[in-house]
């Protein structure tokens, strides 16, 4: 049995000494699904410091889709850059503008199928626009999430979509929103990839350290 009320409660006291990542940061800043949405993109293989900054510089010349469709790919590369891929990114987000305003009057559209159905959405961005945008429980899976996940040995799982299905099985329905958020403060700061800091980890006495061989 899980002791899930000490997990969320060891894992918010984290989160209390810590700058929120920059999605949730923009999450709280606006609570826009536009804004969650776009930056969720943009931080697609991108560093925390870079997804806020570019996503800022964005959201100043393009407040929403309307703006963002005038815009040309070359503009909201430059805005973008150097996030990863940006080249990629400006013309995925060039494309859903146009996708949105034509099928959706220019609005996120709140379910998992027609938010995977545009370009460049997979299911981690999905369901952290649902959770962060809309207030509907998701669970988004990154590679902080897969990985402390399968390291505490909650689940045992090869691929983060797998991940997802495989968590939503064992968390509390109330938790899948938050349970993204604590993970990557924890997974940046205590349960890091290479040589976890267990000697400083509140939870270690609950982990079963699978493949971890080092750690500090």
């Amino acid at each position: 049995m899980i002791d899930w009320e000490t997990i969320f409660r060891e894992l918010n006291l984290l989160k209390e000494s810590s700058e929120l990542p920059s999605v949730s940061l923009i999450g709280e800043e606006s609570n826009s699904p536009y804004k969650i949405l776009v930056s969720t993109i943009i931080s697609l293989r991108t560093r925390d410091y870079v997804t806020l900054n570019s996503s800022r510089r964005l959201f100043e010349m393009a407040p929403d889709f309307q703006t963002l469709d005038i815009m040309t790919e070359e503009e909201i590369a430059s805005l973008i850059y150097p996030c990863g891929f940006y080249k990629v990114k400006s013309a995925n987000l060039k494309k859903i503008a146009r996708i949105l305003l034509n099928q959706y009057e220019g609005k996120v559209p709140s379910t998992p199928e027609a938010l995977l159905g545009l370009p460049g959405v997979g299911l981690k961005t999905a369901n952290l626009t649902l959770s962060l945008g809309f207030a509907i429980p998701a669970v988004c899976v990154d590679t902080h999430v897969h990985r402390i996940a399968n390291r505490m040995g909650w689940i045992d799982t090869k691929k983060p979509d797998d991940s997802v299905r495989a968590l939503e099985e064992v968390l509390p329905r109330e938790s899948w929103i938050a349970i993204n958020e604590l993970l990557v403060l924890y997974g940046q700061k205590i349960c890091t990839p290479q040589s976890p800091r267990c000697s400083e980890c509140s939870l270690s006495r609950y982990c079963q350290k699978r493949g971890v061989s080092k750690f500090r």
